[in-house]
């Protein structure tokens, strides 16, 4: 006992002391010339939930904490609700709880590596998943695509959405989080449904991303562009070299991913427009404005008894809902207080088109020449080299 007290001990102490500033310069240390330094064991915060009205917590053998950082003990599971600015759990109050586990936290009943963190914002609750980039990669691939694809396919979407993320987390690094978890940014629905092809395909890239002139690009990607990427200055008007647009016949081989139709009453078009804040009201019509090179439709202009009202191809197709009009690539007709819309192409256009991927990765592609077809002028590069 002498022997421990007097020697271990402190020794032990000593040890532990050293770890803490190793661990505090690691992560405090600032960066030079106030650059970002992106690493190989990066961390990501992504946005699960924005404003819910409850929030159910459940898993096995969960730490959690409050915002002074002091250990709780509860028994799983258990609903959060917000109270002005606090969460209340089993009758107390807390401005901010914290979730992690060796396996996974459920949130709502969906699982996720990492740590849970749980405020309020906007009225609600918002949840932020935090955990290792990678993992996170994991996670994703079966939301964007298929992990059944063909591997290069499936290591292209790796590295493009590694590459998104490391720009969005630069991008918004004082924000609480660095991507939401939907067609905002990259759909992401947890842990569940991950597997070995997609956990193989982020090993067999780790740390990769694609640069121009040694930045990371913005990777912006889409489901199918019918025919055609379109160049970035098009839909948000800024012009980004590696993002022109090129020629791709390779999705147009799987009309399903290509081809759609919608059709929607002038009344359900009015209600969609006056939600997204367009202010119309007694819309009788709507036609179809001038097309860019690519035959996507640059403005639709919707008629009222008190004149036309021009709105932009994109905003037309953001307030009738991303997966109702899924693309500006699109005609339309109106038949009795009703109109028709026959698309093709399947997200906004800009950068990798996934089911033209897919195709030329069929046609014995590799994901280097994949993705310097869809980003011309790119340079895949590794995280570790890049300052």
């Amino acid at each position: 006992m002498w022997f421990y007290r007097q020697v271990l001990q402190p020794l032990y102490r000593m040890i532990i002391c050293v770890l803490l500033v190793m661990v505090t310069a690691i992560f405090l240390w600032p960066e030079k010339s106030g650059t970002y330094a992106a690493t190989l064991d990066e961390t990501i915060r992504i946005a699960i939930v924005k404003s819910a009205p409850e929030v159910t917590v459940a898993g096995d053998g969960l730490l959690v904490t409050n915002e002074a950082g002091e250990a709780l003990v509860m028994s799983f599971p258990v609903t959060v609700t917000p109270i002005k600015d606090s969460l209340l759990v089993a009758g107390k109050m807390f401005r901010r709880l914290s979730f992690s586990a060796s396996s996974a936290v459920y949130i709502n009943n969906k699982p996720y590596r990492g740590l849970a963190e749980l405020s309020v914002a906007d009225k609600g609750i918002q949840v932020i998943n935090q955990l290792p980039l990678e993992e996170y990669l994991v996670g994703l691939i079966n939301c964007e695509i298929s992990s059944a694809w063909p591997i290069e396919a499936v290591k292209a979407q790796a590295i493009i959405a590694r590459t998104y993320a490391i720009n969005r987390k630069i991008a918004r690094i004082s924000s609480p989080y660095h991507l939401e978890s939907s067609v905002i940014d990259q759909v992401y629905e947890g842990c569940l449904i991950e597997d070995s092809r997609a956990r193989r395909a982020v090993l067999e890239t780790a740390g990769e991303v694609l640069t121009f002139g040694g930045n990371i690009i913005q990777a912006f990607y889409h489901s199918s562009c019918g025919g055609h990427t379109e160049a970035s200055e098009n839909i948000w008007g800024a012009s980004l070299p590696y993002l022109k647009g090129v020629d791709c016949q390779y999705c147009l081989t799987s009309p399903t991913a290509a081809l759609w139709e919608y059709k929607a009453s002038l009344k359900e078009i009015e209600e969609r427009l006056r939600a997204a804040g367009h202010k119309l009201s007694g819309v009788y019509d709507i036609k179809p404005g001038a097309t860019n090179s690519r035959g996507r439709l640059k403005q639709i202009t919707v008629l009222t008894p008190r004149g036309g009202v021009a709105i932009s191809g994109e905003q037309f197709r953001k307030a009738m809902g991303y997966g109702v009009i899924k693309s500006t690539r699109f005609t339309m007709k109106t038949l009795k207080g009703e109109v028709s819309f026959s698309g093709s192409g399947n997200g906004h256009g800009v950068g990798l088109c996934q089911w033209g991927a897919k195709q030329r990765a069929l046609d014995g592609f590799g994901f280097e020449e994949i993705l310097s077809y869809y980003y011309p002028g790119t340079e895949l590069k590794k995280l570790s080299d890049i300052r």
